[in-house]
């Protein structure tokens, strides 16, 4: 695929799902559950995923290993339609893997390989300037990679944005104790960011999403879109502040991936030219696709490819 309209960076790997799980698999030897299956993840996959398989151009900038995981990966990059440089392959890397365990209610923990893919991208794994036809640049995890922080991130986004970029960001939960005031550099090239409440308020150190919505606009992003699940999102902008409730009558089975079937589903608005309102409605109804199913783009199969 030429001429990409949205480039994704971030973390590519792979996720081993079990359901249902509960503390019981710690004192048995043997653990029945109902579903067990592997599938592509990581916040920048599954958000490239989704706006590939909804007919976007798409790029991925990630890194991945020269091993059956990382071909695994690379595979599905391709069937996908996604651009994949053959850089981000890199021999001395072992590709990420994570092991979800969803509850009874859908919530999940994760067992991640810390020396894996998942947190080795580094800024000059990235190939900059961007592309000319790329219209969005996604960073799809602030937090993930301990070799991209407030500096490097600061340098990717300004790159972007003297392009002419639309530049977007998503979050995990610092690791590093980092502050807004550490962040407020990097933050001010943001047109669109998308943390979730827990995130977004252990970051500010505030108590409730709309303090830390503002706390964030004050860095300088454009756009804050905090994602709240059952509560829908809170949105910030110049010149409004309001909340998105979420869909109604939803059965949450899973909740992996859901941020990012949201990012997507904003981003794919965005694209189309349509309001914040309307993007974060998007957001709202791809988030809600995804916790019904188990695994982060499952629902595709579903809600997209099967036409519901």
């Amino acid at each position: 695929m030429q001429n990409p309209e949205i480039l994704i960076i971030g973390a590519a790997i792979i996720d081993i799902l079990a359901r249902p799980v509960n503390t019981k698999v710690f004192d048995t030897g043997s653990y029945p559950v109902e579903d067990i299956h592997m599938t592509t993840g990581g916040d920048a996959l599954n958000e490239a995923t989704i706006l590939a398989k909804t007919g976007h151009k798409v790029q991925l900038e990630t890194v991945i290993g020269e091993d059956e995981a990382g071909k695994f990966i690379l595979n599905h990059c391709r069937e996908c339609g996604m651009v994949i440089r053959n850089e981000s392959v890199r021999n001395e890397q072992i590709t990420g893997m994570n092991v979800v365990l969803v509850d009874e209610n859908g919530s999940r923990s994760f067992l991640t390989n810390p020396y894996g893919t998942l947190r080795s991208l580094r800024k000059e794994y990235i190939r900059m300037p961007f592309p000319d036809s790329v219209k969005i640049v996604c960073f799809a995890s602030i937090f993930v990679f301990p070799e991209i922080g407030p500096v490097e991130l600061k340098d990717i986004f300004r790159i972007a944005k003297r392009q002419g970029k639309i530049v977007c960001a998503d979050m995990t939960k610092r690791k590093k104790e980092e502050t807004i005031k550490d962040m407020a550099d990097a933050f001010s090239y943001i047109d669109y960011l998308f943390p979730n409440d827990e995130e977004a308020m252990l970051l500010t150190k505030t108590r409730n999403v709309e303090e830390a919505a503002e706390q964030i606009k004050h860095t300088g992003v454009g756009n804050v879109i905090i994602k709240c699940g059952k509560r829908g999102c809170y949105v910030r902008t110049d010149e409004d502040k309001y909340w998105i409730p979420a869909v109604e009558d939803v059965e949450c089975i899973d909740t992996t991936g859901a941020g990012d079937s949201f990012a997507a589903g904003f981003m794919s608005a965005l694209l189309a030219g349509r309001s914040v309102i309307e993007c974060a409605k998007e957001g709202n109804r791809y988030g809600a696709k995804a916790v019904q199913y188990v695994g982060a783009t499952e629902w595709l199969r579903h809600e997209i490819l099967d036409g519901k």
